[in-house]
């Protein structure tokens, strides 16, 4: 099974490969590119289409896939009890699953493309965000915090805390990427936690995915790692979002036999792992609003902008972000096979201290030119 997983993997990324090195020739040809204007780190029009690589990395897959997997004879061996391999048989039982996860990531991919070539405006997208999370999640009852039944409210407690939860994580991807290299990385470094972690468990299904998003991810990395010869645009963060948002929801993060009431903080591995990208989507979000403009609107208080604006390199701010993800992520991979309170609260304790030096890095006062720029920005309307 380790092997089908790194097949899957090798093959997501050469396809993403190929796909973004097409697109870097193909955009420009066909006017799809992002041209530079206020606050682009970019002087001269840059390629877009990196997200349709990305996308058709794991969609072509995963469509192959579907399709043998309901051949008559994988169909009539599946039900005559044939000694399959478990990935196989685990893949046959989640097939309705996986295609409504695909069909989601397409409308939001379809969604970014529109609003790569053609700004939609934030709010249209957050209410695409909401519908595609919340069909998903009522049809095939993905849910989060189940404990929540118990309220007296039926399911409906646990539906609502789960699409935010996924709408959370689809939008802090987007909002970083701001950087060249940044979105895709800090996926990459995310993806490849939850892989060992899926893995480790023998949650089979998810480690697929995961393997067919990570080689996506890396694939289009090896054009976008600065200076980006292309970027995703919001056609490829979104569906990097959306996938792991559900992915996180879908993984039980205990493994096989524990007892929850031993190990019940193993449920907050992803909220470790995903640390960084969230902390900077809401900390950017409260500056906004405290402003009175939308959380939105597009700035730079980004963390990421914060360290080149004291000095860093913007290659060097990019690998100090994927450096202080990797330091939270490989916490929550030893998270779920903990069985001691003290050794995770001391877990906890090292995510919140690493937060705490980006908090005080952002503290930090801004160049004089760059807090010009930032009162420009603050006295512009929504």
């Amino acid at each position: 099974m380790l092997i089908a997983i790194f097949a899957l993997l090798a093959g997501s990324f050469i396809l993403s490969w190929l796909l973004t090195g097409a697109m870097v020739r193909l955009a420009p040809k066909i006017g799809f590119v992002d041209q530079p204007g206020h606050r682009k780190i970019h002087a001269n029009p840059k390629p877009l289409g990196g997200g349709v690589a990305m996308f058709w990395a794991i969609a072509l897959p995963m469509l192959l896939a579907a399709g043998l997997l309901a051949t008559d004879q994988a169909l009539a061996a599946f039900n005559q009890g044939d000694d399959w391999p478990a990935l196989l048989r685990g893949a046959l039982r989640q097939l309705p699953l996986a295609l409504g996860l695909l069909a989601g990531a397409f409308l939001l991919h379809l969604v970014g493309l529109l609003d790569d070539k053609r700004a939609l405006g934030p709010w249209p997208k957050l209410v695409v965000q909401l519908a595609v999370a919340g069909a998903f999640v009522t049809y095939f009852d993905v849910r989060a915090m189940t404990f929540l039944d118990n309220l007296g409210l039926g399911r409906w407690p646990s539906v609502a805390v789960t699409v935010i939860w996924i709408a959370a994580i689809t939008n802090a991807f987007n909002f970083l990427d701001n950087m060249d290299g940044l979105s895709a990385g800090v996926a990459a470094v995310c993806a490849t936690a939850f892989l060992i972690c899926t893995i480790l468990i023998g949650q089979w299904f998810v480690a697929a995915t995961l393997a067919l998003l990570l080689g996506s991810v890396l694939g289009f990395l090896c054009w976008n790692f600065p200076p980006a010869r292309i970027f995703m645009g919001d056609s490829g963060s979104l569906v990097i979002g959306f996938i792991l948002g559900v992915l996180t929801v879908r993984t039980t993060f205990l493994p096989p036999g524990a007892d929850f009431g031993a190990g019940w903080y193993a449920i907050f591995a992803p909220v470790i792992v995903l640390a960084v990208p969230l902390y900077d989507l809401v900390v950017v979000s409260l500056i906004r609003l405290a402003r009175g403009h939308s959380p939105f609107k597009g700035d730079t208080n980004h963390f990421s902008h914060r360290l080149v604006a004291r000095g860093m390199s913007r290659r060097t701010a990019v690998l100090c972000i994927y450096v202080v993800t990797a330091a939270t992520s490989t916490s929550a991979i030893v998270l779920p096979w903990t069985r001691s309170g003290f050794a995770a609260i001391l877990i906890f304790s090292q995510t919140i201290l690493v937060l705490g030096l980006v908090a005080l890095l952002e503290q930090h006062p801004l160049p004089a030119a760059w807090r010009n720029e930032d009162e420009q920005d603050r006295r512009k309307p929504n």
